[in-house]
């Protein structure tokens, strides 16, 4: 009975941390789309509207204004955004191997991309 209780137990706990598991990755996945969408659209208004800088100042203020919780928007962050969608221009990559990774390792990489131009 012992071993039958240790069995189970052991099921169970490996349930847990998969389906944990899974749960953050699919969490992680969403917030990199998200990321990425954001980014896109900021490119898009600056390149097609011709927003300047203060454009990402204004859409941080704003976001915080509207949600004073959560954090990610930041200037600096919204920035990483634009790059992140600027350098990545394929959603489907950035669905499948970008949304691998966490947001941290994602901007890690961007830093360490060079100026192409």
């Amino acid at each position: 009975m012992q071993n039958e209780y240790k069995d189970l137990l052991k099921n169970i706990k490996e349930q847990i941390q998969s389906a944990q598991f899974r749960a953050m990755s699919a969490v992680n996945r969403e917030l990199i789309c998200l990321y990425w969408n954001i980014g896109k659209q900021i490119l898009e208004n600056q390149e097609h509207e011709g927003w300047g800088s203060k454009f990402i100042d204004n859409l941080a203020a704003d976001i915080k204004a509207d949600f004073p919780d959560i954090t990610g928007f930041s200037v600096r962050n919204l920035k990483y955004m634009r790059k992140f969608a600027q350098e990545y221009p394929s959603f489907e990559f950035v669905q499948t191997v970008s949304a691998q990774i966490t947001w941290s390792h994602n901007i890690a990489l961007i830093d360490k991309i060079k100026d192409r131009s």
